[in-house]
C-alpha cells in the first residue's frame, strides 16, 4: 500500500500542476477587483523575499559543484542569460513602439536572471535538470550586480535610480534570503526536507498574489495597452527560448543541455523585476513583468509538453540501464 496523501499534499499537487492557470486567474482577478488588489503591491517586495527563501531551502552547495564539472555548459548558459534577454527587451520595445515605464519594465525583465520555475519545467522537458538548477543559482548570485548595471545601461541613463539602490534591493529581496535558506538548509537539513515537498505551494501562491497585486494596479493601462504589451512579452520570450536554444547548439551542448539553457534564458525571474519595479518607479513599470509572469508559465508548459514526447539520447540511454 502506498503512503496515505494528506489534503494539504493534494493542493501542493493541484497547485503544481495548474501553476499556470492560477497565475492567470490571479491577473483576471486583478482586473475585475483592481482596488483591492492594487492594496497589495507594496507588498510585493516581501512576498518576493519570501518566494526566495523557499528557493534557498530547496538549494545545497553540491548545485554549485557544477561550475568545476562543467565550466563550459554554465558559462554558455549564464552568458546566453545576460546578453539574449536583456538585448531583446530592447530590440523588442523598438519594435513594438514602447517608451517610458512600459520600455523600462521590459527591460527589467530582461536583465533579471533566470524564473523560479524553471526548474520544473527543464524536468518535465527532459532537459539537463542538474545544470538548470546550477544556473538559477548562480544567476541569481550574480544578479545583484549584473541586474543594476545592464539596466542601467540600456533602459536610460537619465532614470531616478541609481546603482547602489538597485543593489541594495536586490541583495536585500534575492541574495539574502537565498543565503538564508541555503543555510538553514546546511544546518538543519533533517527539518527542512519535511517541508520541502510543500514549498511550491508557497511560490505558486506568492506568484498569484504578486500578479494579481500588479495587474489590478495597472488595470487601467492594461485595458489600453494590453494587446500591444501582450504580444510585447510573447515575442520576446518566444525570442529568449529559441535564441537560448540556439545558442547551446552553437556551443555545443548536447540536446538535453540545450533545453536547459533554452528555458533558463526564456524563463525571467519576474517576480524581481516586478518589485524593483514597484519600489523604484511606478506599478506601471511593473505590469510587463505581471504578465510575463502569465504568459512564460503557459509558453514553459507547452513546451515541455512538446519535448517530453521527444527523449534526449541520455534519457533514452537511463531508461535502457533501467530495464
Amino acid at each position: 500500500m502506498g503512503a496515505r496523501r494528506g489534503p494539504l499534499t493534494t493542493i501542493v499537487d493541484f497547485a503544481s500542476r495548474w501553476f499556470a492557470g492560477l497565475v492567470l486567474a490571479g491577473g483576471l482577478v486583478g482586473l475585475v477587483l483592481p482596488d483591492q488588489t492594487a492594496r497589495l503591491s507594496e507588498h510585493v517586495p516581501l512576498l518576493l523575499g519570501v518566494i526566495m527563501f523557499g528557493m534557498g531551502l530547496t538549494l545545497r552547495p553540491v548545485d554549485f559543484a557544477l561550475v568545476l564539472r562543467r565550466p563550459w555548459a554554465v558559462l554558455c548558459g549564464l552568458s546566453a542569460q545576460f546578453v539574449i534577454m536583456p538585448l531583446t527587451a530592447v530590440a523588442v520595445g523598438w519594435l513594438f513602439g514602447l517608451s517610458g515605464l512600459l520600455l523600462t519594465g521590459m527591460v527589467l525583465v530582461g536583465c533579471a536572471p533566470g524564473g523560479t520555475a524553471s526548474n520544473v519545467i527543464v524536468y518535465l522537458s527532459r532537459g539537463d535538470v542538474a545544470l538548470s538548477v546550477t544556473l538559477t543559482s548562480v544567476a541569481t548570485m550574480l544578479s545583484p550586480v549584473l541586474t543594476p548595471l545592464l539596466v542601467l545601461w540600456l533602459a536610460d541613463s537619465e532614470l531616478p535610480v541609481g546603482f547602489t539602490d538597485l543593489f541594495s534591493s536586490i541583495v536585500q529581496v534575492v541574495l539574502l534570503p537565498v543565503t538564508a535558506g541555503l543555510v538553514l538548509r546546511v544546518v538543519a537539513g533533517r527539518y527542512v526536507k519535511k517541508v520541502l515537498p510543500y514549498l511550491p505551494l508557497v511560490s505558486v501562491t506568492g506568484i498569484v498574489v504578486v500578479v494579481a497585486a500588479i495587474v489590478g494596479a495597472n488595470a487601467d493601462a492594461v485595458v489600453s495597452s494590453g494587446i500591444l504589451l501582450v504580444a510585447a512579452v510573447i515575442v520576446h520570450n518566444g525570442l529568449g527560448l529559441l535564441l537560448g536554444y540556439f545558442a547551446a547548439k552553437l556551443a555545443r551542448l548536447d540536446e538535453s543541455a540545450c533545453r536547459a539553457v533554452s528555458v533558463e534564458v526564456g524563463m525571467q525571474n519576474s517576480g524581481l523585476s516586478a518589485s524593483l519595479a514597484t519600489a523604484h518607479f511606478t506599478p506601471l513599470a511593473a505590469l510587463p513583468a505581471a504578465l510575463f509572469s502569465v504568459w512564460h508559465n503557459v509558453s514553459g508548459s507547452i513546451l515541455a509538453s512538446y519535448w517530453a514526447k521527444r527523449p534526449t539520447r541520455k534519457t533514452q540511454r537511463r531508461s535502457a540501464r533501467r530495464r
